[in-house]
Order: structure tokens, then C-alpha cells, then sequence
């Protein structure tokens, strides 16, 4: 995360050339830019503080009002990674005292909290990024202190204890089979790490080479898949990025495998605006020089502010899917399951808002992970909740047979309410119901209001495709191809067992969520 981002402003305003002020070719975000395979976006959340607040007694609800597992709630909402920080000797609270007199939680960001957390996401099949901040508190720009453990060290043990304490991390992941997918040396390096030694603002790259390159082959060492990250901040800033990888990789080797960047526009608007261009340009440029995947490591907006940050996080993935040949990879929020209420920082950019002492909800601003066609994965099936009722769509009494009724009915876990989402052709697909194989049907090809909703065996008719559609408040609509009306429920009612049917758009009940069952 980006600390003492105040003081910070200052230094970069110095140091790099501004947005509004930066020449950079004309780049417009389109998702059709990108050429190649295509890969799965990584919609990814950083939860650092997420064992910590439990122990503190937070919970998370979801939209019932039931506690829940707020990793479990995450992958619902789509999130499908996440990135976990460890520090070499944190203090015992697990609580930080800043330069400037306030305090932070860190999270439980040793070894052991480290392979807690990586145990519980790895066993949801989720993938998994770790951060090593080569301190035993959050390294940012502005403070890169070295491990109290480490503070004698000459330049060559800092080489090996960068080495050594990388392996060892990595070997003990591997020892609970996790291999993670990705691994930061660093957290946001702009200016270097292990200050003073490892700094770069003198333009010498040289010792900062050393050491990110010590944990790159570390990590290899044990686990050779594992893609290495090189984390700068300020990912608007175009000629920061160009001059760091000039001097990191043409001028003095550095290793990585993927350039990743912060992006706060919240902290950095009071000078350079809204710059999403300037990082959809750098993402871009970066990817083709380079021949290296891009991903934004860290990014948030204001909880207050849930419409706004879904907007910037698909900006953001608009962006990343614009960068040639799928090297644009994914996304990590940082960090969603926080609210400013449960913070002693009271640290504002969080995705989650407070309903009661210690318990929160996620916010609309996650659905923005949802709204992707890449999101309905025919391999995995979803619920189907109406967002008016709070209640899904169920096939009546659990039937296989043809030309039963669709309702909607509270949530029991059953196969009856769980669905496939598998495409025929375009935007269209057809609806599967994982007990009965049968797919959703408007009966009779009705092009009614209030045309009844039924399964049947899938024929190829046009009036069993639907079209999936996201609201700007990151619902969905569930249009039927024939008869161009969408999903809903009869009279807009909330009752177990009222019809579900076609309606016009709207209509309360035509919105809808789509929760990630398995």
C-alpha cells in the first residue's frame, strides 16, 4: 500500500513528470486491441489484515444478513486471487507505530500468519500472489527500513540475506504444497529498497540490481513457475517507469517476469488528475518493450464511494485487456474486507460498509469483478439471485421433468438452484441447471409481460438463450433473445415460490446478482 501518501505526493511531484504535463501518444482503451489467446483475468484482492481483524472479532454478511467466510464472500463476488505481504520480524501486536505518530495494524504477516491465510485461499482454489517487503513493517517510496536483524549487514550479506530469507519463505510454502503463482520482490521499489544502500535516486541502479535480483533467483530456486514481480507505484507516471526499467533491466540486467504498478486516484488527483489513460498507455508500453506481463498490484477509491470505484476497477480492466497479446493480466484490490470503522488509521479506500459493531458487507463495488463474459465460466456453476427478494431461482420441487415451473425460493445449498452459464454464440447462452440438465424456457414462445419461465430439454430455440448484461450499479439483466424481455418475478413479489418470468426491464425484481457456487 501506498503510506504516507501526503509526504509522498511532495516527492513524486519532484521526481516525476506529472500527467497533466506528460506527452504520450494517443491511446484509446479498447478491449478489442488485444491480440492472442485468451487468458483468464486475475480479479484479485490483497487481505492482509484478514486473520487479524478475525481475531478482533470482525465479521463479514453477505446479502441475507448471514455471516459468512469473508474469502469464501470474496470468490463469490468473483475474486479469484489474492496477495499476501510477509515481513522478516514484525512486532509481536502486529501493530505498527508510523513516522508520523499514528499507528497501523500489519496484519499477521509472519511466517506462520503468512501460511495460514495462503492454506485457507489455496484450499478454495484460488490463486496467490506473496509480497516481501524485506522489512519487518510496510515498505513503501518513502520508507524501505531494513530488518532489525538485518541493520549491521555489509551490501554483500544483505545480498544473501535477501537470498536466504526468500528461500526460506518459499520453502516453507512449498512445504504445504502452495507454489504461488506470483511473487513480489519488493513493495513499490520506485526509489529502491533496503534504504540507504539499496537506494536509486542518485540514478545508480547498481546495489537495488543486487538485491531484486537475489530474490528473483531465490524464488526460481524453489519454485521455477513462479512468475516474479517488480511493484513501482504511481502507475500513471510515464516517465518514472521508462526510467526505472532503462536503468533496472537494459542497463543493468535486472530479472523479472511481470512489471506491476500502484494506482491510487484518490492520492494522486489533487495533482495529476484522472490519468487511467496514462497507465492504460504505460501498461501497454511497458508489455511491448519488454516483452513482460503487466498487472496493477494495488488499487482502491473511497468506500463512501462504491459507484465510483466499481468504475475505476473496470476501467482498469479495460486496460489491461486493451495491452497487446494478453499480457495484461489481472488486477488486486487493496484491500476490500476493511472498513475505516475497524482501522486505527481509519484507512478509507476499503470496499466493505459497516452494519453494526464489527460486522460489514461488501459493497456494489466488487460486481465490477462480475461483469466480464470471462466471469460465466462454463465450467463452474452460479446462483441466480434476485436482488429485489434476496432469493433465488429454483426449479419447483426439485423436478427433472420438462415444463416445470422456474420460481424463486431462500437459498438452501440445493442443485435445484444452481445453474451453468454456457455460450452458444455471441453474447447469448444457454441457462443449465446442474440437477435437472435441463435449461431455462419462455413456454410456448411467449413474447409476453409476465410469460412464464419453465425447463426444458435445450432444442437450439431462440426463446433458450439469454443475454447477460450488466447495470451501471453492477447487477445483471437476463434478457431473453425471442422475445427481448428479461428475467424477473411475477408482481415483484418476495414470496417463496412466486413465479419467475419475462418482464420489461423495469421492473425491481429484472435485476439480479450472479454468486460463483463451485
Amino acid at each position: 500500500m501506498e503510506k504516507n501518501r501526503k509526504r509522498m505526493c511532495a516527492i513524486i511531484i519532484l521526481a516525476i513528470t506529472i500527467c497533466a504535463s506528460t506527452v504520450i501518444p494517443d491511446f484509446a482503451i479498447d478491449v478489442q486491441a488485444a491480440t492472442g489467446e485468451s487468458n483468464e483475468m486475475i480479479y484479485g484482492a490483497d487481505i492482509g489484515f484478514l486473520s487479524q481483524l478475525e481475531s478482533q472479532g470482525v465479521q463479514w454478511i453477505d446479502d441475507a444478513g448471514n455471516t459468512r467466510d469473508a474469502l469464501v464472500l470474496l470468490k463469490e463476488k468473483g475474486v479469484n486471487a489474492v496477495r499476501l505481504r510477509v515481513f522478516v520480524k514484525p512486532p509481536e501486536n502486529f501493530i505498527w507505530t508510523k513516522p508520523d505518530g499514528t499507528t497501523c495494524l500489519l496484519g499477521y504477516a509472519d511466517t506462520q500468519g503468512l501460511l495460514y491465510t495462503a492454506k485457507r485461499a489455496n484450499d478454495l482454489g484460488m490463486k496467490i500472489m506473496v509480497v516481501f517487503h524485506y522489512s519487518d513493517h510496510f515498505a513503501d517510496p518513502l520508507i524501505q527500513d531494513i530488518p532489525s536483524e538485518w541493520e549491521d549487514a555489509s551490501t554483500s550479506e544483505l545480498e544473501q540475506y535477501v537470498y536466504d530469507y526468500t528461500e526460506y519463505i518459499m520453502a516453507q510454502l512449498a512445504g504445504e504444497n502452495i507454489y504461488p503463482e506470483w511473487v513480489q520482490v519488493g513493495n513499490e521499489v520506485s526509489y529502491g529498497m533496503l534504504y540507504p544502500s539499496g537506494s536509486n535516486q542518485t540514478n545508480d541502479f547498481t546495489q537495488l540490481t543486487k538485491y531484486l535480483n537475489s530474490g528473483y533467483d531465490a524464488v526460481k530456486s524453489v519454485s521455477p513457475d513462479t512468475k516474479v514481480v517488480t511493484h513501482l507505484t504511481h502507475g500513471s507516471g510515464v516517465s518514472h517507469f521508462a526510467w526505472f526499467f532503462e536503468n533496472f533491466i537494459t542497463q543493468c540486467g535486472g530479472k523479472t517476469d511481470v512489471i506491476g504498478m500502484s494506482y491510487y486516484p484518490y492520492w494522486t488527483s489533487a495533482y495529476d488528475g484522472d490519468c487511467i489513460e496514462n497507465v492504460a498507455y504505460n501498461l501497454s508500453k511497458m508489455a511491448s518493450q519488454y516483452d513482460k506481463e503487466v498487472m496493477i498490484c494495488e488499487t482502491g477509491e473511497l468506500e463512501s464511494n462504491p459507484t465510483g470505484t466499481y468504475d475505476l476497477l473496470r476501467k482498469e480492466v479495460n486496460a489491461l485487456k486493451a495491452v497487446p497479446n494478453n499480457k495484461g493480466i489481472g488486477v488486486f484490490y487493496w484491500e476490500p474486507e476493511v472498513h475505516s470503522s475497524i482501522l486505527p488509521d481509519g484507512y478509507t479506500l476499503g470496499a466493505a460498509e459497516t452494519t453494526g459493531n464489527k460486522k460489514l458487507h461488501f459493497t456494489s463495488a466488487l460486481n465490477a469483478f462480475q461483469s466480464d463474459p470471462d466471469f460465466l465460466n462454463a465450467n463452474c456453476s452460479y446462483e441466480i439471485m434476485n436482488t429485489y427478494s434476496q432469493k433465488a431461482v429454483n426449479v419447483a420441487n426439485g423436478s427433472s421433468e420438462n415444463g416445470v415451473q422456474i420460481e424463486q425460493y431462500g437459498y438452501g445449498d440445493w442443485a435445484s438452484q444452481k445453474w451453468r452459464f454456457e455460450k452458444i454464440e455471441g453474447d447469448y447462452y444457454k441457462i443449465v441447471n446442474n440437477n435437472s440438465e435441463k435449461v431455462l424456457d419462455v413456454k410456448g414462445l411467449s413474447t409476453a409481460e409476465n410469460g412464464e419461465v419453465i425447463q426444458n430439454d435445450y432444442n437450439d430455440g431462440w426463446n433458450q438463450q439469454w443475454k447477460i448484461s450488466t447495470t451501471e450499479s453492477g447487477k445483471y439483466k437476463i434478457q431473453n433473445r425471442w422475445s427481448g424481455l428479461y428475467l424477473g418475478i411475477m408482481n415483484n413479489s418476495t414470496d417463496d415460490g412466486a413465479w419467475v418470468v419475462q418482464m420489461s426491464g423495469q421492473s425491481d425484481s429484472s435485476n439480479w446478482f450472479l454468486l460463483l457456487s463451485d
